[in-house]
């Protein structure tokens, strides 16, 4: 932990949720040259073999015409791609040039506690100056990532993990082959940011309802149902444009570390067959992506192959991946697009046979508001005009306290809804539906525990938490060492949180208690109900959190150990 004297966000006050104001990356006077978003044909900016050495240090960049400091590994942003040989042993060595704890944790990769890379739960950081080697057997094979597991996550510390596959049989043949990490930039100071939202959750929220919503509504539904819409969401103190925490007020929105100006390239050509990878590193942002003319063949979600499904677009949240195939037709330029959830900015790139080739990207989708589903659960499902009936979503300071402001009674249990923002627009939308994992999973004994975890939160206080806990109030959870144990997840709250559990893999179940897909962050939707199975064959202590990084540091954070 840093000198209390040093105004640095600190790895116990970042872990237990607590900001404190101050300069999250001090730097020494000479700084070291600009550091360029990678293209994946630089040197450097992709390494392979089973000895790694990355360096964590600042740097000076430019993503939107002003100068700023990022953190990135190697001197690249994102850090340069690991390709990784299953079966393999590595080494990896990580080197903090920053003055304040940083760490790298690698994210849906199976290894020891210790090699896992949290701060104030597996080991204690890595210190400046300081070198951390992490050394682990590969058990797996597809897309994942690395990224810190500290606010530097927000600065740039991130990269791609491709793991090739052990037996050629699990091969997929392409002509070409593209990691696309999706991620949020500020030139804001992360420890501002949070304090931002603490002072005024709707900070970087600039849609309000206006006279002329009112009046379109009237128009749609009624005078009477638009006035009930309205009543709804008043009485309830919430806004139904809640979709992220954070815009484009603030943010620029990257592919591969280019913003929409830079504009991504990867070089594709007539007849060609292009698997994409597509990650999700952004700290607070939901992106919606598609790639307008093509339809994308989705062959593994988290690193685990799938029954192929085709569709036009997909949503992807913070920490999550999907592998994709799309087929290029001819020599025309196809653009990448990837657009906020909350329709505030996009990122996006081009595939062209030719760098000067740029695609042009399509419009924004104009904003939505939330539906009454994502207030109500099953209360409103199956009639958007619900919002005229009584609700069932309540305030909640008796059960949990005032830190928790919304429970939902009756949520819905359904995974065939592509989400607010996406809901009949035309599009064949991909839905954890549609995900059907090729693999059984090996241990299919019934659970023997029930843990019932509740996504709880107060949007006008910024406050995040499970049951109403933070972290730094929460016992840890206990699960007994072998055991297979059923994880109910119960989003009382109107935001998506895509729930990572360190070390274990998590066993979605569908609605009627079969097993659906095998991930490792499962985004919870709001007023919904999730349940998913975990083989404790992990001994330790490991995280379990949003993966949004600020819901994570107001709270919503709990401790697993495994025993």
């Amino acid at each position: 932990m840093s000198d209390s004297k040093q105004p640095f966000l600190s790895r116990r006050q970042f872990v237990k949720g607590v900001a404190t104001a101050g300069v999250l990356l001090p730097l020494a006077n000479t700084l070291a040259p600009f550091a360029w978003a990678y293209d994946v044909s630089d040197a450097g900016s992709v390494l392979s073999g089973t000895t790694f050495d990355l360096d964590i240090a600042p740097m000076k960049v430019n993503l939107t015409g002003k100068d700023s400091i990022a953190t990135t590994v190697n001197g690249l942003l994102p850090g340069p791609v690991l390709k990784l040989k299953e079966g393999d042993t590595v080494t990896i060595r990580v080197t903090n040039r920053l003055e304040e704890m940083c760490t790298i944790h690698w994210h849906g990769i199976i290894l020891d506690a210790e090699m896992d890379g949290v701060p104030g739960i597996s080991f204690p950081g890595i210190a400046p100056g300081e070198t951390f080697e992490h050394k682990f057997t590969v058990v797996q094979h597809g897309t994942y990532w690395y990224h810190a597991h500290t606010l530097a996550e927000q600065t740039g510390v991130y990269g791609a993990l491709v793991i090739e596959p052990r037996n050629t049989s699990d091969e997929i043949d392409v002509d070409r082959d593209y990691p696309i990490m999706l991620s949020d930039w500020t030139d804001e100071n992360p420890v501002d940011v949070y304090m931002n939202l603490k002072k005024m959750a709707g900070y970087y929220n600039y849609r309000n309802l206006t006279a002329m919503d009112f009046i379109d509504d009237a128009a749609q539904l009624g005078i009477g149902d638009a006035l009930a819409k309205r009543h709804v969401w008043n009485k309830t103190r919430m806004s139904p444009n809640d979709f992220s925490d954070i815009s484009a007020a603030t943010y620029t929105y990257l592919m591969n570390g280019q913003s929409p100006a830079g504009h991504w390239h990867g070089t594709v050509k007539s007849g060609e067959t292009v698997r994409l990878r597509f990650i999700g590193a952004a700290t607070a942002t939901f992106f919606d992506v598609r790639i307008p003319s093509l339809k994308m063949r989705v062959i593994s979600t988290d690193g685990q192959a799938v029954h192929p499904v085709e569709v036009d677009e997909l949503r992807i949240g913070s920490g999550e991946t999907y592998d994709v195939i799309v087929k290029i037709p001819d020599d025309k330029a196809y653009s990448i697009f990837a657009q906020a959830m909350d329709r505030s900015g996009y990122a996006c790139g081009t595939l062209s046979p030719m760098a000067d080739m740029q695609a042009e990207a399509p419009e924004l989708d104009k904003p939505v508001l939330l539906d009454a589903v994502d207030m109500m659960g099953a209360m409103a499902q199956g009639s958007m005009s619900g919002m005229g009936m009584q609700t069932k979503v309540k305030h909640s300071k008796d059960e949990y306290g005032a830190g928790v402001d919304m429970r939902v009674d009756s949520p819905r249990l359904n995974l065939d809804d592509p989400g607010p923002g996406l809901r009949d627009n035309g599009r064949h939308v991909l839905t954890y539906a549609d995900l059907r994992s090729k693999a059984v999973p090996e241990d299919m004994r019934l659970p023997t525990q029930e843990i019932e975890l509740h996504l709880t939160g107060n949007m006008e206080r910024f406050i995040w938490s499970i049951d109403g806990l933070k972290l730094n109030e929460a016992k840890p959870i206990h699960f007994r060492k072998g055991e297979r144990i059923r994880v109910i997840l119960h989003n009382d709250s109107t935001m998506i949180h895509p729930m990572h559990l360190h070390g274990m893999w998590s066993d979605l179940e569908a609605e009627d208690g079969s097993f659906q897909v095998r991930k490792h962050t499962i985004a919870v939707q709001p007023a919904q109900r999730v349940s998913f199975l975990v083989t404790a064959d992990a001994e330790g202590r490991w995280a379990f959190h949003c993966h949004l990084l600020y819901h994570m540091a107001a709270g919503m954070f709990r401790e697993v150990v495994v025993a």
